[in-house]
């Protein structure tokens, strides 16, 4: 709702009901949104053809730099979150989140938290509003590849917005990739540009430096593979019922991700 009058697309905000009587817990109702969510290789590829494909990765881009240039205060939102510190919290949290569903050692991932604790970037610029898990599969497209809304906002707070860019980068697989721990990989498709070419258009539209990316883009693998470890700590525990092995394969993807962002803090020079 606060974004609503913004450049950011996002669905219309219906309506909120926080009285948990009525469904067992808040919730809220906003628009539909009538497009495709790009979530795999076989819709992107129905769905969209080379050009379309370019233009979904610049208004990607276009998207994000909009939420960047929103001033939390003029919208309502300056109490979002705290505005410093915001990768010292950050690390803080995922790491207790690791240690609370630790069913193995990883010391690759412990080893990278501590290279990222050991030389936290100073923040440049004052604190925006981060989505916290910006990539292909969390917006609509239309069917030219314009973003006409941007979703799943459940971890979104103030801090530094680099750290979008940096997960965005983490989630943006290009052909010549060896591997895809995450398994999909739409971008890897003809049309999408590479990595570099998407970091250049933000840094070119959002006026801010990304010779410190690496770090953020450490970050974002390390993150990733601590939420999945949780999803896999999880099915060990039984919690996804029986006859379904399919978060089995999470254990190797959980390394996978680890040994990347500990590729990328040597990149940062971490």
């Amino acid at each position: 709702a606060a974004l609503a009058a913004t450049q950011v697309p996002v669905p219309a905000a219906l309506g909120l009901c926080e009285d948990p009587a009525v469904t067992g817990a808040p919730f809220y109702v906003m628009a539909h949104v009538d497009g495709t969510v790009p979530r795999d290789e076989a819709t992107v590829t129905a769905a969209f053809d080379e050009q379309a494909r370019a233009a979904a990765a610049d208004s990607l881009v276009d998207a994000l730099v909009a939420l960047h240039d929103v001033d939390p205060d003029a919208v309502g939102l300056g109490r979002l979150g705290r505005r410093e510190g915001y990768l010292e919290r950050q690390l803080r949290r995922w790491k207790r989140q690791l240690e609370q569903s630790r069913t193995r050692e990883l010391p690759v991932l412990d080893e990278v938290h501590r290279r990222l604790e050991a030389s936290v970037p100073a923040q440049v610029g004052p604190a925006r509003v981060v989505h916290g898990d910006y990539r292909l599969d969390n917006v609509i497209l239309s069917p030219a590849g314009q973003v006409l809304a941007v979703l799943d906002w459940e971890l979104c707070t103030l801090g530094d917005p680099l750290a979008d860019i940096g997960l965005l980068l983490v989630y943006w697989a290009e052909p010549g990739d060896a591997d895809l721990p995450l398994g999909t990989a739409p971008t890897r498709l003809p049309g999408f540009p590479p990595r570099a070419a998407l970091t250049a258009a933000y840094a070119a539209r959002s006026g801010r430096a990304t010779d410190q990316l690496d770090y953020y883009v450490a970050f974002g693998y390390w993150k990733l593979a601590v939420i999945l470890e949780g999803v896999y700590a999880r099915y060990t525990a039984g919690a996804y019922g029986e006859g379904d092995d399919t978060w089995r394969a999470f254990a190797g993807t959980v390394v996978q991700l680890a040994d990347r962002a500990l590729q990328a803090t040597s990149r940062a020079g971490r």
